[in-house]
């Protein structure tokens, strides 16, 4: 009987002391919610309170590219880039929110020069301070037609996956690079940037100001200057040369002697050595495989100081 009334007394001690601070908690006031804090860049927390990692567009990858840098101070935010979108923001229930006020896919609402500005803004001058006046700007290409923000591998500038960015819209250069004679564009060893400006107004978007002088940064031997140099030479390389790849070798247009005779008519040549006409029953030993490089083999220039007549013209 005492050892009940003990665990009465016992059970009723732990039931006032549960209400005094059940009491307690209630008088206690409720804290305020906690402002909802950056994730990725400064001020993100407008956008990742709904987008996180399992969103679809994924968009908290920027944190591991040079956009995602909070210790660099041009470091944008997400609002650089998107505009404020008032109305994405703060869009509640269950059907599908507004757009943002600038989009970058490949069905946005917005013109091409609002999606560039928003890249411009920061990226403008140095390398790409002649991209309003270049070919890709005036075809409405704009920076995420070939770049991709939101991820890590940009493989527009990853030189084993640059190429098949570009040959999105260049159809005919990606079958002319899988011919026997091209650049070694396949294997790694160069791009397309090797060569071009993509973001420059230059003729044909070159790297250089001039074909020739981007040719001559690996083809330094065919730079000259020569004591005789072959006009189509000085010109452009491309007149006889197809640099993105040829059937025939070292990716000429023509092969000998037709790309010779698209200047050089068959009669012109002195006794008519090489002419596609032949005057005698039998066949000069000249004319074997027809081939103008056979005598003429300095054809980018010679510094033969014979070559002042036309049987020594590009000879050794």
């Amino acid at each position: 009987m005492k050892f009940l009334r003990q665990l009465f007394m016992l059970s009723a001690a732990i039931g006032l002391l549960g209400a005094g601070s059940g009491a307690a908690l209630a008088a206690e006031p409720a804290k305020p919610k906690e402002a909802p804090k950056d994730i990725v860049l400064k001020g993100d927390a407008k956008c990742t309170t709904c987008h996180d990692e399992a969103d679809a567009p994924e968009i908290l990858r920027i944190g591991k590219t040079r956009h995602g840098t909070t210790a660099d101070k041009r470091t944008p935010t997400c609002t650089s880039c998107h505009g404020e979108s008032e109305k994405h923001t703060n869009h509640k229930g269950s059907d599908k929110p507004p757009k943002p006020e600038i989009t970058f896919g490949k069905n946005s609402k917005n013109e091409a020069s609002a999606r560039g500005e928003a890249c411009l803004t920061c990226h403008q001058g140095g390398k790409r301070i002649h991209w309003q006046g270049g070919v890709h700007a005036n075809q409405d290409v704009t920076c995420t037609s070939c770049h991709k923000i939101h991820t890590a591998h940009d493989k527009v500038r990853s030189k084993d996956a640059q190429a098949e960015v570009c040959f999105t819209c260049h159809k005919e250069q990606r079958t002319q690079i899988s011919r026997p004679s091209h650049h070694p564009i396949p294997e790694g060893k160069m791009n397309c940037t090797s060569c071009h400006d993509v973001h420059g107004d230059n003729p044909k978007m070159m790297a250089k100001f001039s074909v020739n002088d981007t040719c001559y940064t690996c083809h330094m031997e065919k730079r000259g200057p020569f004591v005789r140099t072959h006009q189509p030479v000085q010109e452009d390389c491309s007149i006889c040369h197809n640099p993105h790849g040829s059937t025939i070798t070292p990716m000429l247009k023509a092969r000998a002697p037709f790309s010779c005779q698209e200047c050089h008519e068959p009669t012109s040549h002195r006794g008519n050595v090489a002419s596609m006409q032949t005057t005698t029953a039998s066949t000069s030993t000249n004319l074997i495989a027809r081939g103008c490089l056979n005598c003429h083999t300095q054809i980018h220039g010679t510094n033969n100081p014979r070559s002042d007549t036309s049987e020594r013209t590009f000879r050794k």
